[in-house]
């Protein structure tokens, strides 16, 4: 569905879903990254689901390159999604994210002692999809802007990449 046939409630709606997902993420990220202190090793070292995975990117000779996606990723993700451009690929990341926060604390089914299956990482997740499948960046964000540049005409898959 384009955003020409949404309504302006809608429309509204979507913008401020974007803006506080968007805010949410850069926020987490900008954070993490001006905390020298902080690192994702403790929150993967007790990996209840896929405990070799979360481990291994908990190891010392990957743990550098694990805090540094985490940071940068939350932080683009956020940017992207506060400026509206290239939406749908933030948000499909964001997903991604969510899922790999998701499930180290998944001790099936119960992801934390207050949720029973889902947690704030699905509806956060579930958030980011509908962002991605209504092309939220085409209101009142960036995406319209980029879509009609040069480049786009000449690369038309790149306007599906976009939003």
């Amino acid at each position: 569905m384009k955003n020409e046939n949404v309504s302006r409630f809608q429309k509204v709606s979507l913008i401020l879903l974007r803006l506080s997902l968007g805010w949410m993420f850069f926020y987490s990220g900008i954070t993490k990254m001006f905390n020298s202190d902080w690192s994702a090793a403790g929150y993967l070292k007790v990996a209840k689901t896929l405990p070799d995975f979360y481990q291994w990117l908990s190891s010392p000779d990957i743990i550098n390159i694990t805090n540094f996606l985490n940071e940068w990723g939350q932080l683009l993700i956020g940017v992207a999604l506060l400026l509206g451009i290239f939406t749908r690929f933030a948000s499909i990341m964001g997903v991604l994210l969510m899922a790999l926060y998701y499930l180290p604390i998944l001790d099936f089914p119960y992801p934390n002692a207050h949720a029973f299956i889902v947690d704030e990482h699905v509806i956060y997740a579930f958030a980011l999809l509908v962002l991605a499948s209504f092309r939220a960046g085409r209101s009142f964000g960036l995406e319209n802007w980029c879509s009609k540049l040069p480049i786009c005409s000449r690369f038309p898959r790149l306007r599906n990449f976009l939003g």
